[in-house]
């Protein structure tokens, strides 16, 4: 099945749902003019779109399992940031969102920052100073990822995070607001659906780190470059993932050996706050 075949099957789908396309479009995170070129084969979809699309319609696990497997066949999709910021940051979140709210196991790996669902509201401004954001759309843009943060409260769902301890010690803020981001780090910690860990720099290795990268569900994976996100969806591929991050996983402090580490990592931070 080519691109213009997938499209005018999702559209077949959605005709026989009796559902308009402004509402579909609206379900699946994307603008109605999207959802139009997808289905008329002028615009190639990702697989978190066909999966959206395939959502907001209603289709069942049997269909969207077959369609699914069509997205999947091009293994490795990229978008550039420059896309994303002309289709607003914001939206982007949105779309994350998304899927957060329809995936049951989640597993992040972060060797550089603190992951977005972690971050407090004065982090996510500083990660996000950096691509040179008006206010409006920087203030709607932390909005968008701080509603993606409810997720970490449903209990339905198997959040893992591994981090390594540069992450802890990456100065994104004034040491008091990283002492308060940290001290976020240990409350989420405790939530019994959540793990938190971290790979210590004293634990010996047989791995690099490379970059961060997102699985989800073990159906695809996110990685983000300096210019943009790929997302990875063939089984093979993201095998590699998931073993990566299993034994990164298995090097890592989690509990109270975690928390010992991040609260000697903050007790640090706060001293550089009463000595500054």
């Amino acid at each position: 099945m080519n691109r213009a075949e997938l499209g005018a099957a999702l559209r077949a789908l959605r005709q026989a749902s009796g559902k308009e396309a402004k509402a579909v479009a609206r379900s699946a995170v994307m603008s109605t003019s999207k959802l139009s070129k997808i289905e008329n084969g002028r615009a190639a979809p990702s697989v978190a779109d066909v999966e959206r699309i395939l959502t907001a319609v209603g289709v069942s696990e049997e269909i969207k399992a077959e369609y699914m497997s069509v997205a999947r066949a091009q293994a490795t999709e990229a978008t550039a940031w420059r896309l994303y910021r002309r289709m607003g940051f914001h939206r982007k979140q949105e779309q994350i969102h998304a899927l957060e709210q329809n995936m049951t196991l989640l597993r992040l790996f972060q060797p550089s920052l603190v992951p977005g669902l972690l971050q407090t509201p004065e982090y996510i401004r500083a990660v996000l100073a950096g691509k040179e954001l008006g206010e409006e759309m920087l203030t709607r843009t932390v909005s968008a990822r701080i509603a993606r943060q409810t997720v970490l409260y449903d209990d339905s769902k198997d959040l893992r995070f591994v981090l390594t301890e540069p992450v802890l010690r990456w100065r994104m803020l004034p040491p008091l607001m990283m002492a308060g981001q940290l001290d976020r780090l240990l409350s989420l910690s405790r939530l019994p659906h959540v793990d938190i860990r971290v790979v210590p720099l004293a634990a010996p290795q047989q791995d690099a780190p490379g970059h961060s990268f997102v699985i989800r569900d073990d159906r695809a994976v996110t990685v983000e470059t300096t210019h943009a996100e790929m997302t990875v969806t063939d089984p093979r591929d993201v095998s590699l993932y998931v073993a990566k991050f299993e034994r990164f996983t298995a090097t890592a402090l989690h509990g109270d050996a975690m928390r010992s580490l991040v609260e000697h990592i903050r007790d640090g931070f706060l001293q550089q706050q009463e000595t500054s």
